[in-house]
């Protein structure tokens, strides 16, 4: 009897950990599918918006893409060639910043993008340089940032930002701005000013285009509630508007006394379109509620979307 027990107890275990080696093997091949998915996307929606808007017209972007550009502009040399030589040293950069998968990933994709530009001819869509500027840095923020989404880039700028700014204690922003201030300097020069200033179009352009398909279409807000009626609160966030919470205990003080006071402080995940109405709601049950409200990039697990709304 006992030695039966022994023996179903060790083919309940192999039948766990063979589940749970499938279940690894199946989200391996199904993330490996979905990130080579959203590299080939990216490498093709940014030799899109190169060689149908940019490089007919002389415009650039910032990084290491306007860098490629401005060069190609200048020297003539073919920009598949200038893609790989810029962003070498920032995948090394990469390799010891960031990880061997990465770079290899980066590595990919960069080649791809050069393959892609050489062997591919995308036809010319507009010489109106407003559009040029602005679908250009569209097609080929989008681009970047699929290859993001996939565990890539096709820019090393970020590489190269995340170094220096380990090196030197400043921030990734900071030296992303500077990196593009030279970029655009050097246009000025070598190309015209006009020019520069239709290029800074194009990469604000592709910027935000970058961040939009990054974080993804719902940008989520983190919300933090300190009231009286937080019970109340609480019912409202689950029932009305359909979301998860978190409630932990704190203790408050003010006044030249220290007065304090114990809190069951609140704390949810919304959307920018409910962040509205949970103003309402809240100012409904407590006008004098303190919230918190902070922008967040993003989010995983957890009842984030909605469930039901009354």
């Amino acid at each position: 009897m006992e030695n039966n027990k022994k023996e179903g107890y060790k083919r309940w275990l192999r039948a766990k950990t063979y589940l749970k080696k499938s279940r690894r093997l199946r989200l391996s091949v199904n993330a490996f599918i979905k990130d080579t998915f959203f590299i080939i996307l990216g490498i093709f929606a940014a030799a899109f918006g190169l060689e149908s808007f940019l490089l007919p017209n002389s415009f650039i972007d910032g990084g290491a893409t306007g860098i490629s550009l401005l060069i190609a502009e200048v020297t003539k040399v073919p920009l598949p060639i200038l893609i790989i030589i810029v962003n070498t040293p920032f995948l090394i950069m990469g390799y010891r910043v960031i990880g061997r998968i990465f770079t290899i990933k980066a590595s990919l994709a960069i080649l791809g993008l050069a393959l892609v530009l050489a062997t591919v001819s995308f036809p010319e869509i507009t010489q109106d340089k407003l559009l040029v500027a602005v679908f250009g840095g569209f097609f080929l923020g989008a681009g970047i940032g699929l290859s993001i989404r996939g565990g890539s880039v096709l820019d090393g700028t970020e590489v190269v930002a995340i170094f220096l700014s380990r090196k030197l204690g400043t921030t990734i922003g900071d030296i992303i701005i500077l990196i593009n201030i030279l970029v655009f300097l050097a246009a000025a020069y070598f190309l015209t000013i006009e020019t520069a200033l239709y290029s800074m179009l194009t990469y604000l352009a592709a910027s935000k285009t970058l961040d939009f398909v990054v974080e993804g279409i719902e940008e989520y807000t983190g919300v933090t509630i300190i009231s009286d009626d937080s019970d109340e609160i609480r019912q409202m966030i689950i029932h009305k508007l359909g979301r998860g919470l978190t409630i932990y205990k704190a203790s408050g003080g003010y006044g030249k006394k220290g007065a304090n006071n114990d809190h069951d402080v609140i704390y949810t995940v919304i959307t920018r379109l409910e962040i509205r109405r949970l103003n309402i709601e809240i100012s409904k049950i407590d006008p004098k509620a303190f919230v918190i409200m902070h922008r967040i990039n993003d989010t995983r697990g957890g009842m984030i979307k909605k469930r039901h709304a009354m």
